[in-house]
């Protein structure tokens, strides 16, 4: 199914507000980050991340009755409480003020405690760099990952974003889970009922599996065995410790900066909210010089990258951001494409609530 970026926008504001009980403003940013994954090729994070929401907000891990509020403030830092509210306008309430204070200042970082699935990081970085800031945005997550050398799920996929401005349009744009893949993409291969590739998770005997169901159901137990590999894989011999070590650099910049719950300590109690914890940081480019003169610097590494000699059958050496903003850009122009079990969610999703069913592009 294809549709318009547009109409598929008001649809999810529709079913969240609607629906779903979102306000407008929390309806609003939550259809735009949602919408703004599936246009861009990332559906891990798109459109059917509404089940997960709804999950929240029926399980009392998210409350949609909750505003963020500030907890601690200094000229270059802050601490906000999420009060277990809704995720993207939690992050967008975060990171908006943690740019106004660095356009202010020159730099500031932000750490939440109590927030919750705030979508892709990549867009909050992103957010900060449209202000002319360099930025950063980072997560923790429940419990999916498995450390180096253990084998009990413990740590969160915990991603990390950096954004970095260059001439004109051109950015910079990092996105990266630190385990091998984050895991909405093991969703997307279970609700396509699909084997995924090898390498990415193990199972609870600690052996690598295609089985995306049989992770899913794991996740869903009581049982804490089996997950994701970090960057690099299983031990030391290609680097699965660096992976490991970022992921845990990402849960204490997050849940011990804030002093908020790491990932085996949230969705722990109905009620309690997630516990989700996040890290923002951005900074005026004008600290280390003339912004004009840094901002061409950054291009123009970018264009020397991209001019480099290619391996042999690859005729494009992609810049990080690349791939997503070029995807975007074909969305807006051509339309989304859903497959067939996110439509059917939204099928149902639109009778259960009475809302017109959302029309496909002709």
């Amino acid at each position: 199914m294809i549709v318009s970026y547009d109409g598929l926008t008001r649809h999810v504001m529709d079913i969240l507000e609607k629906g779903l009980g979102y306000t407008e403003s929390q309806a609003r940013i939550t259809a735009e980050v949602l919408v703004e994954a599936d246009a861009r090729a990332v559906p891990s994070h798109g459109v059917a991340r509404l089940a997960f929401y709804r999950k929240n907000l029926e399980g009392g891990f998210a409350f949609t009755d909750r505003e963020p509020q500030v907890v601690r403030e200094t000229p270059v830092s802050l601490v906000v409480d999420g009060k277990s509210g809704i995720g993207p306008s939690v992050a967008a309430f975060s990171m908006d003020r943690c740019v106004d204070k660095a356009l202010e200042i020159g730099t500031c970082s932000c750490v939440v405690r109590d927030s919750n699935h705030y979508g892709m990081a990549g867009l909050w970085a992103e957010r900060a760099a449209k202000r002319g800031c360099m930025a950063v945005a980072m997560t923790n997550t429940r419990k999916c990952c498995i450390v180096t050398f253990g084998k009990e799920r413990l740590l969160g996929t915990n991603p990390i974003a950096v954004a970095i401005p260059g001439s004109g349009e051109e950015m910079f744009l990092l996105d990266m889970a630190t385990p091998v893949v984050a895991h909405g993409k093991v969703e997307v291969y279970d609700r396509r009922k699909k084997p995924m590739p090898l390498g990415w998770v193990v199972d609870e005997t600690g052996s690598v599996t295609d089985d995306a169901s049989h992770i899913e159901d794991l996740f869903k137990s009581e049982s804490s065995l089996g997950g994701h590999l970090f960057l690099g894989g299983e031990g030391e011999e290609l680097g699965g410790h660096k992976g490991y070590g970022l992921g845990l650099m990402v849960e204490l910049l997050c849940s011990a900066l804030s002093l908020g719950r790491w990932s085996p300590e949230t969705f722990q109690e109905p009620g309690s909210g997630s516990g989700i914890t996040h890290y923002f940081a951005a900074t005026r480019l004008d600290v280390f010089g003339d912004e004009s003169a840094i901002k061409d610097s950054v291009s123009s590494i970018l264009e020397s990258v991209r001019r480099s000699e290619k391996a042999d059958g690859h005729d494009r050496i992609f810049i990080h951001g690349e791939k997503e903003r070029e995807a975007r850009e074909r969305a807006v122009r051509e339309g989304i494409e859903l497959d067939r079990a996110t439509e059917d969610m939204l099928r149902r999703y639109s009778d259960e609530f009475g809302l017109t069913q959302l029309e496909e592009l002709k």
